[in-house]
């Protein structure tokens, strides 16, 4: 409870400082959309060219399949990382006393896109070589894969603001994440797993009600149901996202210089990294 209570006072502070700026809250809605686009794309080039035969198999072409895949993993992974680093820089640009716009987060996030793409790239990789190894070596696979990308997601949780804010490239701003963590271990970087909570926490009423509306309500109940559901859980989404990436700006901060910014109390900031 005292993590989750903790997380909880992070959330309020950082709401304080998203709800001056709810409009980069689109950020993450524009990352859903052009995730969407892409998927579509993907799905018309596979019938065009023949990648989807009649099984849903990618026999057809072999390894232009692959390659048309790889291609549109990596745009995707870009995406996100895009994205990401535009709330990054909009809530650093509002924790270091501007007024960021949307515009403005996504300028600053274009002057990093060099090293944002490399870091999506470094992503993707690592991504696929670890599920590689899960599917290639049973059971013991998954354990170790799985142990694998925690401590992964764990070392590299910084290297987005490192590249934002500090302008690190991709291989130094893992250099730069890694050594933050290794210095100042976080019991509650897993504020991951906190605000992952926290999502779950709030999603689950949701949930309820759409349920509640599909079973009480019969024929268009369903469909009232569903739309409530996706809506909510959506929208719910969003906002924690946007809420954890501040978090994570602050953290980056704190980790750095060792100052609270942004309102964040630096107690706040002990207990989600604490000295070794």
């Amino acid at each position: 409870m005292g993590r989750f209570a903790n997380t909880w006072r992070l959330t309020k502070t950082s709401w304080s400082l998203l709800k001056q700026d709810r409009e980069l809250l689109w950020l993450p809605v524009l990352s859903m959309l052009t995730i969407l686009a892409i998927v579509a794309a993907a799905a018309v080039v596979g019938f065009v060219t023949g990648s989807f035969d009649a099984d849903g198999g990618t026999e057809g072409l072999g390894g232009s399949a692959a390659v048309l895949g790889l291609v549109f993993a990596f745009v995707v992974t870009a995406s996100v990382i895009f994205f990401e680093g535009a709330l990054v820089a909009g809530a650093h640009e509002r924790m270091t006393g501007g007024d960021p716009t949307v515009r403005s987060a996504m300028g600053k996030a274009a002057t990093r896109l060099p090293s944002l793409l490399g870091w999506a790239l470094i992503t993707m990789t690592v991504g696929l070589l670890l599920r590689f190894l899960r599917e290639r070596m049973g059971w013991l696979g998954q354990m170790l894969t799985f142990l694998a990308e925690a401590a992964w997601g764990v070392a590299t949780y910084l290297v987005v603001p490192a590249i934002i804010i500090d302008d690190y490239r991709s291989f130094a701003g893992v250099k730069q994440s890694m050594s933050l963590v290794r210095r100042t271990w976080g019991e509650n970087l897993i504020s991951q797993a906190g605000f992952g909570l926290l999502s779950f926490v709030l999603s689950l009423p949701i949930v309820i009600v759409a349920v509640l509306i599909a079973a009480l309500v019969p024929g268009v109940g369903t469909v009232i149901g569903i739309v409530v559901g996706v809506a909510g859980v959506l929208a719910v989404t969003v906002v924690v996202s946007a809420l954890g990436l501040y978090f994570k700006t602050a953290l980056y901060e704190y980790a750095t210089d060792g100052v609270a910014h942004g309102g964040y109390d630096v107690n706040q900031m002990r207990d989600s990294f604490r000295t070794k």
